[in-house]
């Protein structure tokens, strides 16, 4: 039996002129996590959330706040959103010269660290380095925009990253963000998925909804 994966809803679905108390809401519903996508406009075609969002939401979270940089370079704003407070910020090995210094950074300043692959990513960008990795996350559409369908060739990705999580001995948290649905979250668990972000999929239908949208994803 697969084990219970964490569920992290990502807040780009949610309603943006109630953010808190989505925030709330989802957390009540049964949230592991709360993702949250920035986004530059830039190294990914759209604009979203900075710092300050990050900070305004803080008291509304009592659960992680999983914070997804699609910036370029992200160096410079590592330092905000932790102080902000990111309890982990994944980036992406295209969006910085040196990764590995990057992940060290994240942890120094008191955060998890997390690598971000997009479809066309290979997973040999961390095999020298799966110390620094406290989370992978794997990307299922191309970053950008929510809504999209997921990508079924990046099941043999979570796989590949599955076996050198293992082959590691580290307890590192393989996460997958991108068309997740109850129908498609099963098969990132079965190929070893740990952790599952989606918005639409537990923000459709409103806060009445989210319970039953979390525990359908859990399946």
């Amino acid at each position: 039996m697969s084990p219970r994966p964490i569920i992290a809803p990502s807040i780009l679905a949610a309603d943006f002129a109630r953010l808190g108390e989505e925030v709330r809401a989802v957390q009540a519903a049964g949230a592991d996590w709360l993702h949250i996508d920035v986004m530059d406009g830039h190294f990914v075609p759209n604009i979203t959330l900075g710092p300050d969002i990050v900070r305004a939401l803080k008291p509304h979270a009592t659960v992680p706040m999983d914070v997804h940089l699609m910036i370029a370079p992200a160096d410079p704003f590592l330092e905000a959103f932790v102080e902000a407070g990111a309890d982990i910020v994944s980036v992406h090995p295209e969006s910085g010269p040196h990764l590995n210094r990057t992940l060290k950074r994240i942890r120094l300043l008191g955060a998890r660290a997390g690598v971000v692959f997009n479809p066309s990513t290979s997973p040999a960008v961390i095999e020298w380095m799966m110390d620094e990795v406290d989370l992978i996350l794997v990307m299922s559409i191309n970053p950008g925009f929510g809504g999209q369908s997921f990508m079924h060739s990046q099941l043999a990705k979570i796989e590949t990253l599955r076996r050198m999580i293992e082959a590691s001995g580290r307890d590192i948290v393989l996460e997958v963000d991108g068309g997740v649905t109850a129908e498609t979250a099963r098969l990132c668990v079965d190929a070893g998925a740990t952790a599952l972000v989606a918005g639409t999929a537990v923000f459709r239908g409103g806060p009445q909804a989210y319970a039953a949208n979390i525990a359908a994803l859990r399946g």
